[in-house]
């Protein structure tokens, strides 16, 4: 699987040996789902709304140039995702969400069984909406839960953990069936699938290739939210950040992420046809996933000795989210999903980019079996 090359087979020793080393001394990227890298037309668009230094709030030529920026990018980032609604600017989807699940004009709160750790803390005391051993929502469930009380239910378009794709048609039927108000989680999928049905839907730029500390709330109807003052039309308090929303927008215009998905489908099914031969376990295999994501785990080999093994060998990946898995704590989502502790505890994530190529996987792969061989020695 080597690219633009082929073999090192006939080439001059020093040569073979020089290739050979600059190959396996690059790091491997396989972290995009917590953070992928800034794009260069994202660089391009901040540094240029940087010269607009201005406050976007201010009356003066300035403001108003600043604010004139300002309304393009919100245009671009609607248009480029097709949302003919408001775009409210925030931080970034963890913003987004909590301005919804603060602010939604509805009594109750349901949140998803494996959502972010950011929608659970939002929508506090919420009730719990299970999953199967598939990672996808209880629809029994749901229609149970969605016999009280209109609430808000929070649910991610694709988990972040392990790439399951919800049916988010089929649940925004119910939601609006029952005048009950959904909030989906598109931080993973925004950018790269096309935009659900929903009342709110939060989404992020870092996961596609745009500034951190940028996201948005898209909304419906702002007659669902509750204003708390100041700007974004009185949703959200601070001075409005042009170079990141121009970054944003330029991420999105640029599509590499949407354009790079057929490839990376492939490039996924492979990976985990290694995976298979090499007596891993494909999480979640069955259900509707999002190709950039995999979680992968070889019971046996703890997912601590797994990251450090893969970080020696300069191969970036993770366990579970970004933001909790520093604690190294049992996933809360796989857990959700009844998986065995063996397998819980022996689970890693693999995240593609539009960066990702062949022999990266090739790399990991490696690696992966590396690891297997020494289990089964082991267990031998």
């Amino acid at each position: 699987m080597h690219r633009g090359g082929g073999s090192y087979i006939g080439w001059p020793l020093e040569l073979a040996i020089g290739r050979t080393s600059n190959v396996l001394s690059k790091r491997i990227y396989l972290d995009h789902a917590a953070t992928s890298p800034v794009l260069p037309e994202a660089r391009a668009a901040m540094a240029e709304a940087l010269e607009r230094w201005a406050n976007p709030s201010s009356p003066h030529a300035d403001g108003r140039a600043a604010r004139a920026a300002l309304e393009e990018a919100r245009r671009s980032i609607a248009d480029a995702l097709g949302w003919r609604h408001e775009v409210i600017l925030t931080s970034g989807a963890s913003e987004a969400l909590a301005l919804a699940a603060r602010g939604a004009k509805v009594p109750g709160r349901i949140v998803g069984a494996t959502e972010h750790d950011a929608a659970t803390a939002a929508m506090g005391r919420a009730k719990l909406l299970k999953v199967g051993a598939d990672g996808l929502i209880d629809l029994a469930e749901l229609d149970a839960l969605l016999a009280g009380n209109p609430s808000l239910i929070a649910v991610q378009h694709a988990n972040n953990e392990t790439g399951v794709i919800q049916p988010l048609p089929e649940i925004y039927q119910r939601v609006r069936a029952s005048g009950s108000l959904l909030l989906a989680d598109c931080a993973q999928t925004a950018g790269k699938l096309p935009l659900p049905d929903a009342d709110f839907i939060a989404i992020s730029a870092h996961k596609l290739g745009g500034p951190p500390g940028a996201g948005a709330l898209l909304a419906r109807d702002l007659a669902n939210l509750r204003a708390t003052g100041g700007q974004e039309k009185g949703y959200r308090r601070g001075t409005e950040n042009l170079p990141a929303a121009a970054g944003f927008a330029a991420a999105l215009r640029s599509r590499v992420y949407s354009s790079s998905l057929p490839r990376l489908v492939a490039l996924r099914a492979e990976l985990e046809r290694c995976i298979d031969a090499a007596d891993g376990v494909v999480i979640a295999r069955e259900a509707p996933r999002l190709p950039t994501i995999g979680a992968y785990a070889l019971p046996g080999v703890s997912s601590v000795s797994q990251l450090v093994h893969f970080d020696l060998a300069g191969i970036s990946v993770s366990a579970g989210s970004a933001c909790s898995s520093g604690s190294m704590k049992p996933s809360r989502v796989l857990q959700a999903m009844d998986l065995s502790a063996d397998v819980v505890a022996s689970t890693i994530r693999v995240s593609f980019g539009p960066q990702t190529e062949e022999i990266d996987v090739e790399r990991f792969v490696t690696e992966w079996r590396r690891m297997a061989d020494r289990a089964r020695s082991r267990a031998a």
